[in-house]
């Protein structure tokens, strides 16, 4: 992996969202405010690329996340009693916190992928 442009130049919060910079890309994630910020496990992001400012979107959740909401659902009865899980433009990811989650989005971006897991959102 390149770390040519994948460490944060700036992060921080910017109500509601909270924003981390890179050399490469803008992402600015959507938590809850009061959540610490390494726990986040269920996240909206929106993130857009200094090369073309295309700006892209997808909800990140952790395998422990997607496991608790499946569970949660075999007792309200969403997703057919919580037998599967679908989300459009969902990225499961292995560890919770916006930095690991940064940190896959630049390794998506170096290996090609990122096009292909995140939905481009039209500018207005």
């Amino acid at each position: 992996m390149s770390n040519t442009g994948n460490r944060p130049t700036d992060q921080g919060w910017d109500e509601p969202w909270y924003r981390v910079r890179t050399d490469r890309f803008q992402a600015s994630f959507l938590p809850d405010a009061a959540e610490e910020l390494g726990a986040v496990c269920n996240v909206d992001v929106e993130v857009r690329l200094t090369a073309d400012g295309s700006r892209w979107s997808a909800t990140m959740f952790t395998l422990a996340e997607v496991e608790r909401l499946m569970k949660r659902w075999a007792q309200t009865g969403e997703g057919l009693e919580g037998r599967y899980f679908w989300c459009s433009d969902g990225l499961i990811v292995r560890d919770p916190g916006i930095d690991n989650m940064t940190q896959v989005l630049a390794v998506l971006l170096d290996a090609g992928d990122f096009t292909q897991v995140f939905r481009r959102l039209d500018d207005e």
